[in-house]
Formats: C-alpha cells, structure tokens, sequence
C-alpha cells in the first residue's frame, strides 16, 4: 500500500520525454495530464485533428497518443497522415479509443499504429506502463 506522504517517483523512462495526447474528452484529458506529468513527461495536447497538426509544427513528440473519435479529421486519418509525413513517420503512436472491435483494432494497427489500447479496458497504470515499454524498444 502506498504512503500517504510519500510522492511518486518519476518514471525515468518518461522522466523528460514530449508526448502529444490527442483527445477531445476534457475529463480523460485531464486524468492523463495529472499522470504523465507526474511521470515527468512534457505533455502537449490537442483536443482534435487540426490542434494536432498545430502542434506537430512546432514539437516533435517522442510518443503520440491518439484517441479515434476526434470531431473533424478522425484519428484514422490523422494516423495515416503521420505515417506518410517525413517527420512524423517514425513517431510511435499508441491508440487509446473506446473503438473495440476487431475491424477497429485491425485497421488502426495497418495503417501504422505501435500499440492499440481500449480506453475501457485500459486504466492509467495500463497507458504509463505501455508508453514506457514503447519508449524503451
């Protein structure tokens, strides 16, 4: 059991690294930021598609987590333009998204997806513990 007192450690595998967090969900958003951050991470987020594209501009994440269900261009589309992107292409992405099915799965992993999570299976110890394991392969 945890110390009440006692504060968290940061991930040194997380511990610096920039990560994009596309989600249009403000409560999730929130729950992850509070992690990450007490991971050490540096945390950029977009709530859809076009914020996304902003912020690849300007930041070259090492890790880009990516929800499907985005108002306007749809993390499918997203996904594909950043693997044809020069810059971006070699970013891995981990999907988190309440899309289950094995058609969702299998599409998102085609089209270039590192890992596929599903946010209702996934607690936040899940998504730390998978982004760390991606950073460090």
């Amino acid at each position: 059991m945890d110390e009440p007192n006692k504060q968290k450690v940061p991930n040194p595998i997380l511990s610096g690294k920039k990560i994009l967090w596309v989600e249009d969900d403000n409560f999730l958003s929130s729950l992850i930021a509070e992690r990450l951050s007490t991971e050490g991470c540096e945390l950029h987020h977009a709530k859809n598609g076009e914020e996304a594209f902003a912020v690849l501009e300007t930041v070259k994440p090492d890790l880009i987590l990516l929800d499907l269900l985005l108002p306007g261009v749809s993390g499918f589309d997203l996904l594909k333009s950043i693997r044809s992107g020069e810059t971006t292409k070699n970013i891995p992405v981990i999907v988190l998204s309440n899309l289950g099915q094995k058609a969702d799965l299998e599409r998102g992993m085609r089209l270039g997806a590192t890992k596929y999570l599903i946010k209702a299976t996934a607690g936040l110890d899940e998504i730390v513990a998978e982004a760390a394991k991606v950073l460090s392969s």
